[in-house]
């Protein structure tokens, strides 16, 4: 299965997770001149941006550990430029949240970072 694929399937299971959490989901794979997300949910009252991460083993860190610095820089411009693009107001709540699947484990990190 190539890496596409399998980070397809992974999606797939963590919208079905979230949703079972009581997440609504409003888009998959947004992609904008700034970056991509892979889910963009609602979720008590905040627009949730989440990052999916998936490891097969902990070589290379966890999944989590994943989403550095970097790739949260990334995210929330992809972000901002999603707000901008809906006219959304400045004072939307947004949450960053990332689901990671460790192994067997997967688990919501809610609050994963700020802007």
């Amino acid at each position: 299965m190539n890496k596409r694929a399998v980070g397809t399937r992974y999606e797939d299971l963590a919208a079905a997770h979230l949703i079972s959490l009581g997440y609504r989901i409003l888009s998959r794979n947004y992609r904008c001149r700034a970056g991509e997300i892979d889910l963009i949910a609602s979720e008590k009252g905040y627009l949730v941006f989440i990052e999916v991460k998936y490891r097969s083993d902990e070589s290379n860190g966890s999944a989590s550990e994943a989403v550095d610095a970097k790739k949260q820089k990334r995210i929330i411009r992809a972000a901002r430029w999603y707000l901008m693009e809906r006219h959304l107001p400045d004072d939307t709540p947004v949450r960053f949240d990332v689901v990671a699947f460790d192994k067997e484990e997967t688990r919501v990190i809610k609050d994963a970072f700020w802007t």
